[in-house]
């Protein structure tokens, strides 16, 4: 059989979502029931892919596998980043794959890097392409520990310049869509070149690109259609299916060796396409166990079969606009669809603007900086190693490496702060916020909290942008009437998300109503400490006064700042924040507060409230997102409990009557069902996150539920039942023989499935899967030497992985596993 090679590449990438004040990203209802949409396909597709189930033809499972293992990837770095943090689990599960790849691929490893924030590469200025390039390359060495030889480019797009910065930085090849590809001829002939526009390119090797500057670098360019089936013709529904459409790709004209490749959004692969991933496993083994063709990836490829082609592309071209990169800039017809009769005109006006405020900035940036004597752009360039590890050490190391001086406080905080200014300058230009059809939609707010953020980082230097940046953003109209365009939209959207280390204070005062923060903590990047603090209840009102130095960590500044809140019930809440009251100030306001306070004076707690801390106040809606939905659902919570002692007597007084009504077959009268189902949801969520999980008085509020056919929200209990067990299991790898913890286990395990929603049984079953290959060897073992206790032990493991959908047969013949006495273990 000739040579055939096999290289399946995902680009795995979510936008940068993090709040661009707080660093975090804030509760996405839209992502219920998980807190946001990166948790929630991540939990969907990134997580899955690690450890990929292959089954047999009854849906039982084979073997479990790391998909990143097998294929070609990138991860976009705020992903990443935001993964090593939120899912560190996984994350260290694809760094391990990629040492995995080396060690099968001739040291070459599946991971490419990416350029950093996914933007569009020919629209960049030559000074933003060496950043994102340089930050790409840095945020990949400090996770994988090697230097990457590929490099993703955002959407594909790319010119000869992005190209020829690739080269100098020391990558070796990128990847293309067939379409981006002009001309073609051999290497070695310098003979006329062929036509190979409209995707006629041979996908099947790689091509050197000879580039202005007199070096090279190497283009795959990936298999369209099968690709595209991938992406949109539900490809993905048969793993067979699958095998045999890539298979499908080799072609027995070609002489030679040939590279069988597509190049797909990873998210295909269980997010975009319910269970992608097994698709994927599947198909991959199948081609591999049956000697179908050799997996490989692309620097492994390269190395075996340099270019014997070489190629000129069509510069200012991308994978997912037929118009080259008019997608970015201009309504060139690209959209999303499902809304007939919108435009894209905004995309070209939201550019205009945030290319002057990028240039507006930059001159201040380069100024500021040079005044300390520090090389503007190599900082810059440089900045990555702060933005991977923010620790206060790694802040003294970088500006001893950029400063030719020691700087002073202020001028440590100035320099930090443009820097700031610059990285949210490169975030602005994130690629999605021109993807989409409507300049209101979340993924270009986003962006625009970027550029508002920058705004206030030159505001505190003294360079006011925000008025004329917003007569250049008003000409970007709305297709949506009511958001008018985008300086309405910023002023809705951005203007009041901005944060200041007032609105940090003002954050604490009101929350510390609802929670002990003791004499330090830390909100974000922000520290806090406690220097003064007082807070008493009455019946009706709760009050607090106090002070407190928050400090940013980012910028090394610090404010003190007083405050004083009134809570006069459910979402009632005045506070006041000012600076810092000192000395015999503070001491007279407080007496002051304290005493009206006592007298049950609150329309003079009011006033002495206005006096001292003016008539500006913060109330609940000024809380960070996450923190004001706690609160929230603590107050939710405490109103509703007013009520449940009433649903439980009308539930109790008419159960009779329900009963004998549901006997007679005739319809209960919906106040009733009613009330069943509001007692009902209560005591089964206050039942599900008991201390001590009671299974039984869990099994009858469902068989309750299911007689009365009332409403509850399973997927969120699942989560919360689930996520019980992942910890049991957790405890049960630990201490495998702790008495009645397998039952417990298989207990709660039955009461999961008695719930009416689809249960995501994944972690409990990895869990089980790597006892399987570890902790079991042990029991087997003993129970071969004729230990009684190991036997039991192993016939109720054995038990459990029938219960979890395994195959048990063929996993414990992988693992050496038997039980003696028996016949051969079977599902």
């Amino acid at each position: 059989m000739m040579e055939r090679y096999l290289c399946i590449h995902a680009h795995f990438y979510q936008p940068p979502r993090e709040n661009p004040w707080l660093g975090e990203i804030e509760i996405q209802d839209t992502a219920h029931p998980y807190h946001d949409w990166n948790e929630r396909i991540a939990a969907e597709c990134y997580v899955p892919n690690v450890a990929s189930r292959l089954l047999d033809g009854e849906g039982r499972i084979l073997d479990i596998v790391s998909n990143f293992a097998h294929i070609s990837f990138n991860i976009g770095p705020t992903l990443l980043s935001w993964m090593e943090h939120r899912v560190p689990e996984a994350y260290e599960q694809i760094l391990a794959a990629d040492r995995q790849s080396r060690e099968w691929r001739g040291g070459h490893g599946n991971a490419l890097a990416q350029v950093y924030n996914h933007v569009i590469m020919p629209l960049a200025n030559s000074r933003d392409k060496q950043t994102q390039i340089l930050w790409g390359i840095e945020d990949f060495r400090r996770r994988f520990g090697r230097d990457p030889e590929g490099m993703w480019l955002a959407e594909t797009a790319v010119d000869l310049e992005t190209l020829d910065l690739l080269a100098r930085h020391g990558i070796r090849f990128t990847i293309l869509a067939p379409s981006q590809a002009a001309r073609s001829r051999k290497v070695k002939s310098g003979g006329r070149w062929r036509d190979v526009s409209n995707s006629r390119i041979d996908p099947s090797q790689p091509y050197l690109c000879r580039l202005p500057s007199g070096g090279t670098i190497s283009l795959f360019f990936y298999d369209g259609p099968i690709s595209q089936a991938v992406a949109f013709e539900k490809l993905l529904a048969s793993g067979e299916h699958f095998a045999d459409r890539l298979l499908g790709g080799f072609s027995e004209v070609r002489t030679g060796p040939q590279l069988m490749h597509i190049a797909t959004d990873g998210e295909s692969y269980g997010h975009h396409h319910r269970f992608g991933d097994m698709a994927l496993a599947y198909a991959l083994h199948s081609i591999e166990a049956k000697g179908l063709a050799s997996l490989t990836n692309y620097g492994q490829y390269l190395e075996r079969y340099p270019p014997v082609q070489e190629v000129k592309i069509f510069e200012n071209s991308s994978w997912s606009c037929s118009h080259g990169i008019e997608r970015w800039k201009s309504d060139c017809g690209c959209n999303s669809g499902g809304h007939p009769g919108w435009t894209q005109e905004w995309r070209a006006p939201l550019r205009g603007a945030l290319d002057w405020l990028r240039d507006e900035t930059a001159g201040l940036y380069q100024d500021r900086l040079r005044s300390l004597g520090i090389d503007p752009w190599a900082a810059r360039d440089g900045y990555i190693q702060v933005i991977l590890d923010r620790s206060e050490e790694m802040g003294r190391r970088f500006t001893a490496t950029h400063s030719p001086r020691e700087l002073g406080d202020e001028e440590r905080t100035m320099f930090f702060r443009c820097l700031e200014m610059q990285r949210h300058a490169l975030l602005m230009y994130t690629s999605c916020g021109w993807f989409f059809d409507e300049i209101s939609g979340i993924e270009t707010v986003q962006i625009l909290q970027y550029a508002g953020r920058v705004i206030q980082l030159a505001r505190e230097m003294g360079l006011e942008l925000e008025t004329p940046f917003l007569e250049r953003l008003a000409a970007a109209r709305s297709n949506i009437p009511e958001h008018r365009d985008g300086a309405h939209i910023y002023e809705q959207f951005v203007r009041p998300t901005m944060i200041d280390l007032e609105k940090v204070a003002a954050h604490y005062a009101i929350s510390s109503l609802f929670e002990d923060y003791g004499e330090s903590t830390g909100i974000y990047h922000f520290d806090l400490n406690r220097e003064d603090f007082w807070q008493a209840n009455s019946d009706t009102v709760k009050a607090t006064v106090g002070r407190i130095a928050v400090r940013s960590r980012l910028f090394g500044e610090t404010r003190r700042a007083s405050f004083c809140v009134l809570h006069f019930g459910n979402h009632s809440i005045i506070g006041k924040v000012r600076d810092y009251l000192d000395g015999d100030l503070y001491l007279a306001m407080k007496e002051e507060f304290i005493a009206s306070f006592e007298l049950g004076d609150y329309s003079q707690l009011v006033r002495i409230m206005d006096t001292h801390f003016g008539l500006h106040t913060y109330s609940l809606l000024d809380l960070f997102r996450d923190e004001q939905r706690n609160i929230l659902e603590i107050l939710t919570e405490q109103t509703v409990k007013g009520f449940i002692n009433r649903y439980r007597e009308m539930y109790d007084q008419s159960l009779s009557l329900m009963q004998f009504l549901q006997h007679t077959a005739m319809p209960i009268p919906r106040v009733l069902v009613n009330a069943a189902e509001y007692v009902d949801n209560h005591d089964l969520w206050n039942a599900i996150r008991a201390e001590s999980l009671d299974c039984q008085n869990v099994s009858k509020l469902l068989e309750d539920i299911r007689r009365w056919g009332v409403t509850v929200d399973f997927s969120k209990m699942e989560m919360v039942v689930r996520y019980r067990l992942e910890k049991m299991m957790e405890q049960f790898a630990g201490n495998p023989t702790e008495p009645g913890l397998l039952e417990q286990i298989r207990t709660v395990l039955k009461l999961l499935g008695q719930m009416d929603t689809e249960v995501n049984y994944w972690q409990i079953q990895n869990s089980y899967h790597s006892m399987a290959q570890t902790i079991t060897q042990d029991f087997s073992a003993a129970a071969r030497a004729g230990d009684r206790e190991a036997l039991r032990w192993l016939e109720e493991f054995r038990d459990l992985g029938i219960e979890l959908s395994f195959n048990i047969e063929s996993l414990f013949q992988k693992f050496g596993l038997e039980i003696p006495g028996e016949k051969p273990v079977t599902g």
